[in-house]
């Protein structure tokens, strides 16, 4: 199972090399966005997008809507797993 996480593309760090700074819930990350320009496109024009990422890499872009709908469920999904482990039910490894 692979997991993309929404974030917004808030700066380009180096354009040559493809690499811009994303906001997910407000901590920053560096990600590659070569799967997501062409050649019509700078990576300037991508600032404010929102986009999926996945291993270091922004693999598609995604309205503000879903992504922010994408943020709230895995924050709930993360409440769910600690109330689960405050139970007992989850033991917090791996299967």
């Amino acid at each position: 199972m692979c997991l993309g996480i929404p974030g917004q593309l808030v700066e380009i760090v180096d354009a040559d090399a493809k690499l811009a700074k994303v906001s997910v819930s407000g901590v920053k990350r560096l990600v590659n966005i070569a799967c997501i320009l062409d050649e019509a496109q700078s990576p300037e024009s991508c600032i404010g997008d929102w986009v999926l990422i996945h291993v270091g890499f922004a693999i598609s872009r995604i309205d503000e809507a879903e992504a922010l709908k994408t943020l709230e469920l895995l924050t709930e999904m993360g409440r769910v797993q600690e109330e689960w482990q405050g139970l007992g039910l989850v033991s917090g490894r791996p299967a």
